[in-house]
């Protein structure tokens, strides 16, 4: 009787072991995967939900995530406005939910920044540029390999000679968001 009760005992630890064996493989794999989850595999899992962006050098954005990039986010906010973030302007993403994806498709990986401004500017579309200082209004006539051009005009008057105070270069890398009505 006595036997039994060793080999019993026995197995039991044996088992304990194996689970906690198996529990700290399945934790270190667990960990392994996360460390791989970029910020833009995070922003992809939150897509069609509204989220709240703070960001440097601009107001906090709230609004609904529809698009990531390479390197930047579009969220479609109150009032008809769009934002375009660039990755490198975020300080911080509220309300982002447990889930993550990767990139899907060829194309869908590589569109950033530079072709959604290409976008803009090709639309002629007023627009609000953050970068440091005092908000820029006017209309992109430009985009380079890293800048951007706007001719500087308010925003309730088109894009005219007459109405062109003054035209800015501005390098993609100090572009904190920029807001379309």
């Amino acid at each position: 009787m006595r036997w039994d009760a060793l080999f019993q005992d026995l197995e039991s630890q044996f088992e304990a072991l194996q689970e906690g064996d198996l529990y700290g493989e399945v934790a270190d794999r667990i960990r392994t995967e996360v460390g791989k989850i970029t910020v833009l595999d995070r922003l992809r899992g939150a897509v069609d939900t509204v989220v709240r962006v703070e960001v440097t050098d601009a107001e906090p954005v709230q609004g609904m995530l529809t698009r990531v990039g390479k390197d930047c986010l579009l969220i479609e906010a109150e009032r008809a406005e769009e934002w375009l973030i660039p990755v490198g302007a975020l300080v911080a993403v509220h309300r982002l939910g447990p889930w993550a994806e990767p990139a899907v498709g060829a194309v869908a990986g590589k569109l950033g920044l530079a072709h959604l401004l290409r976008g803009i500017a090709r639309d002629r579309s007023p627009v609000t540029l953050f970068c440091g200082g005092v908000p820029v209004t006017g209309t992109i006539d430009r985009v380079g390999a890293d800048f951007v051009e706007i001719a500087e005009h308010p925003l309730d008057a088109p894009r005219r000679r007459s109405e062109v105070y003054n035209v800015r270069l501005v390098p993609t890398a100090a572009l904190c968001a920029l807001r379309r009505r």
